[in-house]
């Protein structure tokens, strides 16, 4: 048998064309729980702070993180002081980052995942190549499911974009856990009451 002939059985042989399935039940209205949200998070190794104001980030990252030589905030007020030079190069200007301070568009309670986009980290491997991330999130845009997280973000606006949860870890090697394999060590969550 030909390949043309092969083809040409294949593409006779389609089956009916069927509508999507109706997921409109998955989503939840209303917003999501801030205390479900914070709990998973801790469940999967980071910690949350609530906070009422940025002014509070800089006594919690004092008070709980110790010899940190570099730390980037994309916005000013995250932490006065932080290191601002970082936009610019290749990515390789991060590589000695201790701690990065960024803005999250919304968390999911189900499973502590936070939405960030480029447009918000400006560098896309900033989130990944730190040793400590902190993310900033105010507690009004935390949704109770992942069917309601992709309902509000829609089509994504932005070349690049990720759902974050927890450090990053892995036991695939010889099954020992490792903490920091494809990302940072820690997550910590500052969720603005």
């Amino acid at each position: 048998m030909s390949r043309e002939a092969i083809l040409a059985a294949i593409k006779k042989n389609q089956p009916e064309y069927q509508a999507l399935p109706d997921l409109s039940g998955f989503g939840q209205a209303g917003p999501g729980d801030p205390a479900a949200f914070k709990k998973v998070v801790e469940t999967l190794g980071g910690q949350v702070y609530e906070i009422n104001s940025f002014t509070e980030i800089q006594a919690l990252v004092a008070a709980h993180y110790t010899d940190l030589k570099q730390v980037v905030a994309i916005r000013e007020e995250y932490l006065p002081g932080a290191a601002t030079q970082w936009q610019t190069g290749d990515g390789r200007q991060l590589e000695h980052v201790d701690l990065a301070i960024i803005p999250g568009q919304l968390g999911v309670a189900e499973n502590g995942a936070i939405w960030v986009t480029e447009s918000e980290i400006e560098v896309r491997v900033l989130p990944f190549i730190t040793q400590h991330l902190a993310i900033v999130i105010d507690s009004k845009d935390i949704l109770p499911t992942m069917h309601d997280a992709y309902a509000r973000i829609g089509e994504p606006s932005t070349g690049f974009s990720a759902f974050i949860a927890g450090p990053s870890k892995t036991a695939d090697i010889e099954q020992s856990l490792v903490l920091g394999a494809h990302g940072a060590k820690s997550l910590t969550v500052f969720m603005i009451r």
